[in-house]
């Protein structure tokens, strides 16, 4: 017997019989699609998520980076952490969010540490170089946006020799941070007793330069006229040599198709070290300390010069005036250092700012009056609309004056360079001394041009 057959035995007898099932309808409401109540509630959760993540990770990331400080390296040549010190202050108190460190860096390799450091990707986001260098660094250097510098501004606010140094292909590279050219210095009291004054032109230069040329019985030199003529104890002698160039219409781009002008320029140079007319020669100390020590009349230097001569001898009295010029022709020769951006930098937003910064006027005015708390005055204005405001200066005007008349050159003294400047001034370095040394000029002349022909084709054309 099955289980079934027993339940069905022991049911009472008596029991009613179930009523046949009756379908009920279900109230309006209860017909709602569940499935949609489903989807509905997956997506409020997944909004949850949502609003937690941001809430919990998006929006404290935004707040942590807003507030991050960015550290920016700076490398400097000439000013000390001191003196930069007020005006990175200023900067980090207009941008809270911005630290600037200051390194003074030691020029000695300067260059070759740089452009190591930077393609090493551990180099400075913003550093000094010098006007010349353009051709060697303009591949470390970050293009200048117009929100930092218009061009219009650029070429309105500074010297028409800092646009033509400073930029490439209409892009600016750099905002200088002074401005320098050579210029005269004449020894004050071997001028008065001559009753001689600087001269202006070149003609009257040479003739003073003889008329105040003491020599002893044996035709030495005891007090020279003016250093000029040799190359190697002449401080600054590629400048010199390229201030004649320029106002001699030498083109300083393409020496070959200007070449009789380099012979005449290098004539004219090496006259005032030959023969018995001579006023200098190879025998005597550096220009910078013969004048210094007061045995020269008149030196070709810059402004920086002026530091070491008083160093030297506190009490020597000189004056600072215009270079010589040929007729029609006052150009001068430029030498100062730029700032800029490296193309590698990971801060390149915050270095621009600082680039702006370092471009405007109360910036260099302030940073002229910190350094005149250390020296004798700071780096003389890039700025033309800042000029006037030197004119009292004795020490420092005559050399912002020539300034809308300056050249450059890639024979350049004092930039330190292993690279384009030191392989030019070595071809013109040897070119002088064949000529003291009885070359013909012609022939020392064209083995420089070939010289200079290779290396600027080696920096693609200047």
């Amino acid at each position: 017997m099955s289980d079934t057959t027993i339940f069905q035995n022991t049911k009472p007898e008596s029991q009613p019989s179930v009523p046949p099932l009756v379908k009920q309808e279900l109230p309006p409401h209860a017909d709602f699609p569940f499935s949609k109540l489903f989807k509905a509630a997956i997506g409020l959760f997944v909004v949850g998520i949502i609003i937690f993540s941001v809430v919990r990770f998006v929006i404290p990331s935004f707040i942590k980076n807003k507030n991050e400080t960015v550290t920016l390296s700076y490398w400097g040549l000439w000013e000390g952490e001191n003196t930069m010190h007020t005006i990175l202050a200023d900067f980090e108190k207009q941008n809270p969010n911005i630290k600037v460190t200051y390194t003074k860096q030691d020029v000695k390799e300067y260059k070759d540490r740089l452009t190591t450091r930077i393609q090493n990707g551990n180099g400075p986001d913003i550093f000094m170089f010098h006007n010349t260098w353009l051709p060697q660094v303009s591949s470390l250097l970050l293009p200048l946006p117009s929100d930092v510098m218009q061009k219009d501004d650029f070429e309105k606010g500074f010297y028409p020799v800092v646009r033509g140094d400073l930029t490439k292909n209409g892009a600016i590279y750099g905002i200088p941070s002074g401005i320098d050219t050579l210029a005269l210095f004449v020894n004050s009291e071997i001028f008065r007793q001559a009753g001689s004054t600087a001269p202006t032109n070149w003609q009257d230069f040479g003739k003073t330069a003889r008329l105040l040329t003491v020599k002893d019985e044996n035709g030495n030199i005891k007090t020279s006229g003016a250093a000029m003529g040799t190359f190697d104890n002449i401080t600054h002698a590629p400048d010199l040599i390229s201030l004649l160039l320029v106002q001699n219409g030498a083109d300083m781009k393409n020496l070959s198709q200007t070449s009789r002008s380099v012979v005449d320029t290098l004539d004219f140079y090496t006259s005032f070290a030959k023969d018995e007319g001579k006023v200098w020669d190879g025998t005597l100390d550096p220009s910078l300390l013969t004048f210094s020590k007061g045995n020269l009349a008149m030196y070709f230097g810059y402004s920086w010069d002026v530091f070491a001569i008083k160093t030297i001898s506190p009490n020597l009295v000189f004056q600072i005036a215009p270079v010589p010029h040929l007729q029609g022709r006052n150009m001068t020769i430029a030498s100062y250092w730029g700032n800029g951006i490296s193309v590698k930098s990971t801060h390149q937003k915050e270095s621009l700012l600082f680039m702006k910064f370092l471009s405007q006027k109360e910036t260099m005015q302030k940073l002229f009056s910190e350094s005149s708390k250390t020296r004798l005055f700071g780096e003389p204005y890039p700025r033309v609309d800042l000029s006037q405001s030197l004119k009292t200066n004795e020490l420092v005007y005559p050399f912002v004056s020539q300034a809308n008349n300056a050249s450059s050159s890639f024979f350049a003294s004092d930039t330190f360079d292993n690279g384009l400047n030191a392989q030019m001034n070595g071809y013109l370095g040897n070119a002088v001394r064949s000529i003291l040394g009885n070359t013909s000029i012609e022939t020392a002349v064209d083995t420089l041009i070939k010289g200079v022909d290779q290396i600027v084709k080696q920096y693609g054309g200047q």
